[in-house]
Order: C-alpha cells, then structure tokens, then sequence
C-alpha cells in the first residue's frame, strides 16, 4: 500500500486543484471526518512554502482536494495531506510537485 501521489507539475502562474485518494486506506464504511494539507520545501528554497497551500482542503468520499497556486520556480514542494476518519484513525498521503517557469 503506497502512500505516495503522484502530482503532475505545475507552472508558477497557475491554480491547480490537485486530489489526494484515500479509498485503499479507509475500511468499509469509514468516512474522512476531518482533512488538511500542508506545504513543504523538498528541493529548492522557498522561504514560505505554506503560501503554495491556497484555501482549505475538501473532501468528497473518500477523496480530498486542495488548490494550490504560486510557488518558485525551480523548487520541489512536499504535500503532505492528513486526514482523520471517523474510526479515529490519522492517515497521511505525500505528493511531491515541481513547480516549472512560466512559458515565455
């Protein structure tokens, strides 16, 4: 069971909503109750990463979605997205996304 995304790139100057599936992680019948997604520097510099994270994160079955915008150029940014279920469980799904320089 992979806990990884696979996120395609995005371009600094686009608004993406992104969608992180946990259907193969929640038993029959569990629910997300709560969910959020966070920002992280992997690769690169970026001195405020949480600023890539735009709006709250929301959830639709078993999938959760967060928009994202920004970014520099150049960096790796590390999604970390984690629910809570309604089973008390904390699960966690990570993305990795390079963000690319506008098209000329």
């Amino acid at each position: 069971m992979s806990t990884r995304v696979t996120l395609q790139p995005k371009l600094v100057g686009e608004t993406r909503a992104y969608s992180f599936d946990f259907l193969s992680r929640l038993a029959v019948g569990e629910t997300i109750s709560t969910q959020v997604c966070t920002a992280s520097v992997y690769s690169g510099l970026d001195t405020s990463p949480s600023s890539l994270i735009s709006g709250s994160a929301t959830a639709s079955g078993s999938v959760v979605a967060q928009t994202l915008t920004g970014g520099v150029a150049g960096v790796i940014y590390q999604i970390t997205c984690t629910i809570t279920t309604s089973a008390s469980q904390t699960l966690q799904l990570l993305a990795y996304l390079p963000v690319l320089a506008n098209l000329p």
